[in-house]
């Protein structure tokens, strides 16, 4: 069984080697790819995604094509804080509020612009969740970037009650994402119900649970010094 971060670092290097990783790199983030554009447009054929009306997407670039679609198509949209380094650590954009700078607002820089940043207590029941990967499997196990913020910002989600075990989770990735090596999924890892590419979707039909809330002992003390909102959970001033 191969680590996450040695299939990683395979991963942003085929990206690269085969030329299809974008400005500025693939190492260390959620890739940006050749045909992201393409694979957000079939998110759209999805049922889970014609139904959500509230969607939380991951503030990466390889997504920012999908999160445009969503706020041209009325969806109300919630991007994390990058780090969660602030205690309202979310953003929603609201669609009506936008008038035709949908483009700018999915950027992080115009999210933070034309967005209101919310505590996740203020938060409504989200419909659907897309996070970014670094490699998926076709049974739903996913890797991301290494530094476990999307997981927690599931949890987050988990605690307040704004995600359930139901909750639809989609992916999207270039064709060269997509692994078939083992490697191991833990209990706060989150599985993806759809993994969605330039070419086409694959439901994945996940038998990975979904992470339930926060694995506090899973946590390091150091990082959740420097998080606000697990210090205010945690009563830590």
């Amino acid at each position: 069984m191969r680590s996450k971060e040695r299939i990683r670092e395979e991963i942003w290097r085929l990206l690269e080697d085969k030329g299809v990783a974008r400005f500025p790199g693939a190492r260390g983030r959620i890739p940006n790819f050749v045909g992201a554009e393409r694979a957000a447009r079939k998110v759209l054929n999805l049922d889970v995604w014609a139904r959500a009306r509230r969607i939380k997407i991951n503030p990466d670039s390889p997504q920012r094509p999908l999160r445009e679609l969503a706020l041209l198509q009325g969806k109300f949209l919630y991007m994390a804080v990058p780090r969660l380094w602030e205690l309202r650590c979310f953003i929603e954009l609201v669609p009506s509020k936008l008038k035709s700078l949908e483009r700018a607002a999915s950027t992080i820089k115009g999210a933070f612009r034309y967005g209101t940043q919310v505590h996740p207590s203020e938060m409504p029941k989200i419909d659907l969740v897309v996070a970014g990967s670094v490699a998926v499997r076709r049974d739903g196990a996913r890797i991301g970037k290494g530094g476990g913020y999307s997981d927690l910002e599931f949890a987050i989600g988990r605690h307040f009650g704004l995600i359930d075990e139901n909750t639809p989770v989609i992916t999207t990735v270039h064709p060269l994402q997509i692994i078939d090596r083992e490697f191991e999924m833990r209990e706060h890892d989150i599985p993806v119900d759809f993994i969605v590419t330039p070419e086409g979707v694959i439901a994945t039909d996940t038998a990975f649970p979904k992470p339930s809330g926060i694995y506090w002992g899973l946590l390091d003390e150091e990082k959740i010094k420097t998080i606000p909102i697990l210090r205010e959970l945690r009563g830590i001033s």
